[in-house]
């Protein structure tokens, strides 16, 4: 396909500073791939949380990705970059702080949320509950603990955001409110066979009783955020099943990157979806849930 045929692309999951792109190099790089507006997210966590072996590669120097540099990317390129901010839900006056910020400098959603918060604590479902009266979607990445269920039996690892049963209940508990799930906890439950399996990135077949399915036939304010390998491991495990889950849910995927190739797009592109569903993925969704307008930041 051609630059000319390619259709235009909304990517719901970007970071500003990851892997040294700075906002001048993200706009140079969704030019590359079509893309014409990023959804770009904060990262708030505490030093202890965020395994530095594992991260301090990404942005030299830096401890996670502050608000003030998504706002001056977005002031910067008013028509590219849609901001998010997520306060961690357990600083004093984090609400006060997201309120600020979408009065202040024209935040558009929460995300991403990655600490190690339980998605219904008080103080998480406080935030999650003004969000939908302000028509913010919520992105929070899933880490679970491996093996799974051992919260609770020693360090288990950098978890955040569990677990499905917590997910319930914020989901229950804020029904007004779009979540967008994220990560490797969250879609590893594309298989019934995600307790069985210790991975994070499970190879196997995908079986069928997956909890990403009930989940999602459950909750119709579940959604998911196809960005990072967690997803395109998930979906392209088998991709028929792969195929079959998104036209299945087209209304409720959300193309993203978390990162600066196109490997995601290429295999949603042979899957050869009906035009409505591709149209849904690639940028529908995303229009509807945050529709398209300049970001205005004051001087």
């Amino acid at each position: 396909m051609s630059e000319q045929q390619r259709p235009r692309v909304i990517d719901g999951h970007g970071h500003v500073k990851w892997y040294g792109y700075d906002a001048a190099r993200l706009v140079e790089n969704m030019d590359r791939h079509g893309i014409d507006v990023m959804w770009l997210l904060t990262w708030e966590a505490p030093p202890h949380e965020i395994d530095q072996s594992a991260y301090a590669v990404f942005w030299p120097g830096q401890q996670g990705m502050p608000l003030a540099d998504v706002v001056e990317a977005a002031r910067r390129y008013p028509d590219r970059f849609i901001p998010f901010y997520a306060p961690d839900p357990r600083e004093p006056g984090a609400l006060r702080k997201l309120q600020g910020a979408v009065r202040c400098w024209g935040i558009r959603g929460f995300g991403e949320l990655k600490c190690r918060v339980m998605l219904d604590d008080p103080q998480a479902l406080e935030i999650f509950y003004y969000c939908g009266e302000a028509n913010l979607p919520v992105i929070f990445h899933m880490d679970v603990p491996l093996p799974r269920h051992t919260l609770g039996s020693g360090d288990p690892g950098y978890w955040y955001c569990c677990d499905w049963e917590n997910l319930a209940r914020a989901l229950e508990r804020c029904p007004r409110t779009t979540f967008i799930g994220h990560a490797p906890g969250f879609w590893r439950e594309i298989s019934g066979s995600a307790d069985s399996d210790d991975g994070a990135y499970p190879k196997n077949d995908i079986t069928p009783g997956g909890r990403l399915w009930q989940y999602l036939d459950r909750y119709p304010n579940l959604y998911c955020d196809l960005s990072a390998s967690s997803a395109l491991n998930a979906i392209g495990r088998n991709p028929e099943v792969g195929k079959r889950f998104l036209i299945r849910y087209q209304d409720r995927c959300l193309f993203g990157r978390d990162y600066f190739d196109d490997a995601l797009y290429q295999f949603i592109m042979r899957c050869n979806l009906p035009a409505e569903a591709l149209d849904n993925i690639l940028r529908g969704n995303a229009l509807r849930l945050v529709p398209l307008q300049p970001t205005v930041i004051p001087a």
